[in-house]
């Protein structure tokens, strides 16, 4: 029996991956690799790919993910290979009163292929408020608020910074996060999101919105799970740019 797709799952490694800046973050990768084999080859897939991703961590960006792919490919002579790389990212951001600065984490994923499935997609997951519309207006004080991710999935023609997809993303919701408030930035995020009470439903059609405006994206997935302060369960939606266009 030959056996023609192999790979590699979860492999953690330290990587440097390119910043919109054009500074260097060091972060932590969860790294998983799989190739379609042409008949009888033989060679030693675990070697050739993990030779090639510890010759190519000093930088991770959209072009050198391709060209990660394309010397696999080569070397294993494979049909087609697919990459999946899952890591921390962090921006330094300022408190919107003190201009009090902190480490932001987000959670980003690079996926593609070549060959077969040529698909590449940037993908975030992006922390933010939502403040209820039903509870402010029923309420005589107060709205019931809570965190909430959003995680858009993006395909495109021309470069595109995770930056711009989080701020993206950002801009979408009730309120941004922020790592580090001191009492008056406290007093402002709260009162932003009560001044900008949004459903998941509303901020998935922002985003929608935003990422159709977007010459550079071709496709995008966005979806927002709020976990709610007033219920067990959470409240969810999603959309796809192929049912929207």
């Amino acid at each position: 029996m030959h056996i023609q797709t192999v790979g590699l799952k979860d492999i953690k490694t330290p990587v440097r991956v390119k910043e919109k800046s054009g500074q260097l973050q060091n972060t932590i990768a969860t790294i998983s690799m799989q190739a379609r084999l042409a008949d009888g080859h033989t060679d030693n897939c675990v070697e050739t790919f993990i030779s090639i991703l510890n010759n190519s961590l000093e930088e991770i960006s959209v072009t050198s993910f391709s060209s990660i792919l394309s010397k696999v490919k080569e070397e294993l002579q494979a049909k087609s290979v697919r990459l999946e790389m899952s890591f921390p990212y962090f921006i330094n951001k300022k408190a919107p009163i003190s201009n009090t600065h902190s480490l932001m984490e987000y959670s980003c994923t690079f996926s593609g292929g070549i060959g077969s499935d040529e698909k590449f997609i940037l993908s975030v997951c992006v922390p933010v408020t939502t403040l209820c519309p039903c509870s402010k207006e029923i309420s005589a004080g107060g709205a019931h608020n809570q965190r909430a991710e959003v995680t858009l999935n993006v395909k495109f023609n021309n470069f595109i910074w995770v930056e711009d997809l989080i701020s993206m993303v950002e801009e979408s919701a009730s309120c941004e996060l922020y790592a580090l408030l001191k009492r008056p930035d406290e007093k402002y995020v709260t009162e932003k999101a009560f001044n900008n009470p949004m459903f998941v439903e509303d901020v998935v059609r922002k985003v929608a919105v935003l990422a159709l405006e977007n010459p550079d994206i071709t496709w995008f997935s966005a979806s927002v799970e709020s976990f709610e302060s007033i219920h067990k369960h959470s409240a969810y939606a999603y959309v796809d740019s192929d049912e929207v266009r």
